[in-house]
Formats: structure tokens, sequence, C-alpha cells
């Protein structure tokens, strides 16, 4: 016990000094936390090596596998399908890219061609732990470099599973070892190895019943979070025990990743399942907050032992070459990043974060190695390199971003200074279009979302479209009146679009496209004034909302309300004038001429006044009627047969 506790009090102690401290210096916490197990174990020597390391580093996995909770309870199963394009071209492309340079390069330097594969497949991966926890410090998860990355990441995480079946076959070219009976063994298999293992519910079975079983427990993980964690959760909530909730989130965790260890498949990859599962439950910001604290300190405790695992013996015996193939693996991966950028149309700021964000050999590359040494696919020697090279490349990867941090500077400021950025490449379509997300389009997007609906939206200015992702909203940069972004949104498919932009002209010429390219198209349309309804119904708008029509119905209401009229009275003129100001703009739409000025446009103006006419004696007559009759439940309803083209 003393031991355990001495062991906790050194590795808090490292990082509450060291990541705070790097922190304030923009050096981000990822490297505060490698820093700190670098100075705790290969430079003070404080921790233990060997298997306790090892077990330590196992345990202290378990925070990668809480993070892909947490990152699936922000996706939906719809958001997940939408990204199907990106994992499987994208992600898929890049492993197998990276593979094979990789294994080329390996080759070059002597190693045979399955030994070379092997190393291929390791080093293809990236680190999922740093680079989430990076893009999400930062606040870069919403943007599409960072969408991009966290679907290679988890492309990379769906590939471990295959990887680790195939790697104890490429053991065929190995050396045999002696056992300490002095006997030949031979590679062990990833089957023979689930034989020694109490917990394997897959163990001398055959391949489909081993599929067979893996499917139960998936269907078990997607059926249990439908119709079991609910109820469980309002159970609990019922108790009003705080700590209870914490407690089941946790036990929802460690069983699904327990369950997924049982069936040989990744536990990261069942809880990231459970986690789009529980994604549109009520409970979902509950459980984020109960799990964050938990992932946040053992991802810590994960990078720290990243940096007190490091064998620095090694690398100061051969520093040149395990520094430089270090390099050499960064450079590779970079450049097949870069040129997918090219190949799925990433620019800019994210064509940077994505090929400098990913560049490094991931955490499961420490195990991929481990079980390749078990499986005598690597020898002690190619191991010990192995694994120096992937800590180094994770050492590398806070100064990575921050050499993005750098470049995105420079790219915002030449956009400052008269650049135009390129528009960002629409990845989803919906069935409504909302082009401009200004104050009225983000209240219009806010109860369409409340109702259970999801728009496409558009807005051409880039500080609003980032302010956006901040509060979770996603939204694409680019101009909306351009054909080609509007066609990527899904313009011929959609069933309405809504036109907000601030700039009238702009948003004129959009409506006019728009019912150009889609008669059947109903379009609802902002206005800026009434001249300004007159050009978007000429252009061929359905719906016309003046931008302060309704707030100014509601203050003259709340005016007639103070100086003695009723609720109801006050409703009534209300609803009166609603009446009449859509037949008059409707009327004066037909007279007016865009050619000629109001006050010269003869038959315009005399019929504008004798609608003001009109209107004094319509509310005079309301006024009246209000006091003779009592207040009926559906007054509010206008029911005027005027077309909707005029509606404000």
């Amino acid at each position: 016990m003393a031991e355990f506790l001495l062991q906790a009090t050194i590795y808090l102690t490292a990082a509450v000094i060291a990541v705070p401290l790097a922190a304030r210096l923009g050096l981000g916490s990822v490297l505060g936390y490698l820093l700190a197990g670098i100075a705790i174990g290969p430079v003070l020597n404080l921790v233990g090596g060997g298997e306790e390391m090892a077990d330590l580093q196992h345990f202290a996995e378990f925070g990668v596998v809480m993070m892909l909770f947490l990152i699936g309870l922000e996706l939906d199963p719809r958001a997940l399908w939408n990204m199907r394009n990106r994992l499987l071209g994208l992600g898929g492309m890049q492993i197998v890219a990276t593979t094979g340079l990789v294994m080329f390069g390996a080759m070059q330097l002597g190693l045979q061609t399955p030994t070379a594969l092997a190393v291929g497949l390791v080093l293809a991966l990236s680190s999922t732990a740093i680079v989430l926890q990076t893009l999400s410090e930062k606040n870069l998860m919403r943007t599409p470099g960072g969408r991009s990355s966290f679907s290679v990441l988890l492309t990379q995480d769906i590939a471990v599973i295959p990887m680790l079946a195939l790697l104890p076959l490429l053991a065929v070219g190995a050396s045999p070892s002696l056992g300490p009976d002095g006997s030949v063994q031979r590679p062990a298999t990833l089957a023979e190895g689930a034989e020694h293992d109490a917990l394997s519910l897959v163990q001398g079975l055959p391949g489909w019943a081993v599929t067979l079983i893996t499917l139960g427990a998936v269907a078990a993980i997607i059926v249990g979070g439908h119709y079991l964690f609910r109820p469980l959760f309002r159970f609990i909530h019922a108790s009003r025990l705080r700590e209870m909730f914490t407690a089941v989130a946790l036990l929802i965790v460690v069983g699904i990743a327990i369950l997924m260890i049982m069936v040989g498949v990744s536990p990261a990859l069942g809880t990231f399942l459970a986690g789009v599962v529980l994604a549109n439950s009520e409970f979902r910001h509950e459980l984020e907050a109960s799990i964050e604290p938990f992932k946040g300190l053992l991802l810590g405790l994960f990078f720290m032992t990243v940096g007190a695992s490091m064998n620095f013996a090694l690398l100061f015996a051969n520093p040149m070459p395990i520094i430089g193939l270090t390099l050499a693996l960064m450079l590779i991966k970079g450049l097949v990043l870069l040129a997918l950028t090219f190949a799925f149309r990433l620019r800019g700021r994210d064509r940077w974060l994505f090929t400098l964000g990913l560049a490094q050999a991931g955490e499961f590359g420490f195990v991929l190695i481990s079980f390749a040494l078990q499986t005598h696919v690597f020898d002690a020697g190619l191991g010990q390199r192995l694994l120096l090279i992937v800590a180094l490349s994770m050492l590398l990867t806070p100064l990575a971003f921050i050499f993005y941090e750098i470049m995105s500077k420079r790219l915002k400021e030449s956009q400052a200074s008269g650049d135009t950025p390129d528009a960002d490449e629409i990845d989803e379509q919906h069935s409504i279009i909302i082009a401009g997300i200004g104050r009225f389009g983000q209240v219009t997007n806010r109860m369409l979302q409340m109702s259970g609906y999801r728009a496409t939206v558009l807005d051409h200015d880039l500080k609003t479209v980032q302010l956006m992702r901040t509060f979770g909203i996603k939204s694409f940069y680019g101009d909306p009146t351009r054909p080609e972004l509007l066609h990527a949104a899904g313009l011929k498919e959609a069933k309405v679009l809504v036109a907000t932009l601030d700039d009238k002209d702009a948003n004129t010429r959009l409506v006019r496209f728009a019912r150009l390219e889609r008669p059947d198209l109903h379009i609802v349309a902002r206005a800026r004034d009434r001249i300004h309804v007159y050009e978007l119904y000429r252009a061929g708008a359905d719906d016309i909302v003046r931008e302060m029509f309704d707030s100014s119905l509601r203050a003259a209401r709340y005016v007639l309300e103070n100086v003695g009229l009723s609720d109801f009275e006050a409703n009534e003129m209300e609803v009166a004038f609603y009446k009449h100001d859509r037949k008059s703009l409707r009327e004066l739409a037909e007279l007016w001429d865009p050619d000629i000025p109001l006050d010269q446009n003869e038959p315009y103006m005399e019929r504008a006044r004798a609608m003001n006419k009109e209107l004094e004696t319509a509310l005079a007559s309301q006024d009246a009627k209000t006091e003779a009759e009592p207040p009926a439940p559906e007054a509010t309803a206008p029911d005027l047969p005027i077309p909707k083209a005029a509606n404000e």
C-alpha cells in the first residue's frame, strides 16, 4: 500500500508541476505530461520499469477507452453514417499508402518482406490519445481538418483488429527460439494466445463461431443502449444520489470494455459504439460530466508512462539513426497525408492541421509491437528500436501542433490582407439549407434543431462560421451565392431553402438562382424592408419575412396593453393590422416597378394612400367589434386567402 501511494504521489506531483508550466508556455498539456514522464523516468529514475511500467501503461490506456466513449456521445448514428466515405476512403487510403511506403523503406534497410510489412502496419497508425486531446483543447474538432483527422483515427482503431489477426501470419520467416527445456518453440498464434486468457469467450472456437459471438456482443451493446441503459439512468436519477450516477457511468464503460476484450475486439471501439448509441439520450450531458474527470487523469497518466518508458540509453548509443528514422517516418506520413488533402479537397489551415496532426506513430503501436515480439515477428533489438521511434514521434507531435499554429496565424494574416480563403468541403446534405447564420439565421436554425430537423448551414463570414462551431453548430464557410457551393449543399434534393444573407442584393440573387434551378423548391427569404419584399417576390420567394416586422408588431401590442387595452383587445388589433398589411403588400407588389422611383410611380402612390385610409377604417371597425364581442379562442388565426409570397 505504501509503495502504491508513493508512486501515485510521484506521478501526481510531476503532473501538477509540469502540465501547468507547459500550458503557460503555450506547449499544451500533452507535451507537459510527456516531459513529466521523462523527468520521473529516464532522468530522475523515480519510478520502476519493466513489468511494473507495462501494467501501469495498460491501466492508463483505459483513458483512451473513456475518451472514445465521450467522442461517441457527441455523434449520433446519422452523423457516423455521413462519415462513411471518409472512414473508408480517407482513412483506408492513409493506412494502405503509409503501410506500403514504410514497408518499402524497411525492405531497403535489409528487412525481409514479412517483417517489413509488419513494421509498415505498426507505424501506419497515429496517436488517437494525443491528437484528439489536442484537437479538443484547441477547439479544432469541428473544423473540416479536425473531422477528417477523427475519421482517419477511427479507421485506424478499427484496423487494429485485422492487424492483430495478420501479425502471427507474418512470423513464418522468424527464427525459432529455445524454450526452458531446450526444445524449439515456434511462434504463437493469436488463437493460441487467446487460450491462455481466462476471460476469452472465443478460445478454441472456429472462425464462424467467433464472428457470431462478436456480432452478438455488438448487438447487445446496441440493444442495451436503447432498452436497458435509459431505464437504468431514470432509476438512478430518481434516487438523487450523484455518486450513483458516476458509478453507473463507470460500470457501463468498464463492463463494455471487458465484454469487448472477451470477444477479442478493441475495448475502445466497443465503448465508442456505446457512446454513439447513447448520443441522443437525455442523460448524455450527465454521462459526460461523470466520465470527463477520469478520462483526463487516465489520459495524462498514459502520456506520462510513454515518457517514462523511453529507452534513452539506446537513443544515446545510436542517436543519429534513431532520430533520422523518426523524422523519416513523420516525413513519409506527412507526404501521404498532404496528398490526401488534395484528393479530398482540404484547404488552407485544415490542410496543415490534417497533415501535421497525424504524422506521428500511435499508442496502439506499443500494443502491436508487444504482440509482434510475443509471436516472434520482431526480434528484441528491432522491437526496442521501434518502441523508441514510436515514443519519439509522439513526443514531437505537440511541437508539430505548435508549428501548425504558426502556419495558421500566417494564413490568417494573409486572409486579412485581402486573400480569400477557400470554401469548406461540404460533407453532409439535408432537406433544409440555411444560407446565412447571423442573428436571423441562428434563431431559425435553433428552432429547427429543437423540432428535430437538421439543416445544412452556409455563410460567407469565416469568423461567424468559426464562432458557430465553438458553440457546437456545424456550418460551412463559403459564398452561398456560388452555384457550385449550393449544389454541393444539396440544392437538387433539398425541400426548403432559407435565404437570410445580410447583403440584400446577394440574398435576392440567391433566391433568383435557386428558383431558376428548382422551380419546385420552397424558398423562405429574409427581407430588409418593403422594397426588398417586392424584389424577393419578383425573384420567386414563397415566404418573405421582414426582419423587423414581427418584433415591431409585438412592441406595438405591448404599448396597447399598457395604455388601457386588454390582452384580448391588443391581440385583435395586432391581427387586424397583420391581415391588412399582408393584403396591402400583395397588391402593391403588383404595382411596384424597379425602374421607377416610388414617389414617381403614380398607380403605386395612389393605391398606397387609399390603403392607409382603409387601414384607419379597418382598425376603427375592429375596435368597435372588439368592444361588442367576447374573446374568441381562434381570433389570432389569419384567414385571408392571400398568397404567401406577400406573407410579410
